[in-house]
């Protein structure tokens, strides 16, 4: 994948029909979805259970586009190499998740993924700042992960921009995730973020048997995202 900071929509497939996963990527990858976005969680980090590596491994052959997993599991350690095995192109983990972050970014590039962090909203961003060579993508939760369909949280405004700054001229992505649609698309992508994650504002409206709101929904979330950034 070759790195630049074009606007990136991923839409997450926790609010996609789970009795047809494969079809749903291949119906939102042919509206334009750029990346997908998968996320396991163990009920324990985060209140909710969904999807181990098996799934993951079942979904690969649908994905056409880029496999962005989102792991809100902790510890992350034991299951980094059954989700790389899996085939995940990117795997996240939370800072918070492991008392050694760098080695589990380690981990993850010696397994041939990309390595992100994720970084919920209370952990300061100065918790990655000696550790960004080993970085490929900063993930900064704009809700409280575990749950899809959350109100964004305008503060994380400043925190993706601070991110940002930080980053510099660095080949690292900048997510976001939580309550992005057309409205808070444009404050993400005006203050740095590259790669956004959307769940019911792509799958709202549409299905596998209607596929075209999936593509009517990811172009309103890139037109408004792109034209803040022309008005920078």
């Amino acid at each position: 994948m070759t790195f630049d900071r074009s606007i990136k929509i991923a839409p997450s497939i926790l609010s996609a029909d789970f009795a047809n996963l494969g079809a749903e990527i291949r119906a939102v990858e042919a509206e334009g979805a750029d990346w997908i976005h998968v996320d396991p969680m163990d009920g324990h980090f985060v209140p909710n259970l969904t999807i181990g590596p098996n799934v993951v491994a079942a979904i690969r052959p649908h994905v056409k586009t880029f496999m962005d997993v989102h792991l809100m599991i902790a510890p992350a350690d034991p299951y980094i190499e059954a989700f790389a095995k899996a085939g995940s192109d990117m795997i996240t983990v939370h800072a918070e998740a492991g008392p050694h972050l760098h080695r589990s970014l380690q981990s993850v590039r010696a397994l041939g993924a990309k390595a992100g962090v994720a970084l919920n909203m209370t952990t300061p961003i100065s918790h990655i700042e000696d550790i960004l060579g080993d970085i490929d993508m900063i993930l900064v939760m704009t809700i409280n992960p575990g749950f899809g369909g959350q109100k964004f949280t305008h503060a994380m405004v400043d925190k993706v921009r601070r991110t940002r700054t930080l980053v510099g001229d660095r080949p690292i992505h900048i997510q976001v995730d939580g309550g992005i649609d057309p409205n808070t698309a444009p404050l993400v992508a005006a203050a740095g973020a590259d790669v956004l994650v959307a769940g019911s504002a792509v799958f709202r409206g549409g299905s596998v048997e209607n596929p075209a709101p999936y593509g009517e929904n990811i172009r309103a979330i890139r037109t408004a995202a792109e034209a803040a950034l022309r008005d920078r």
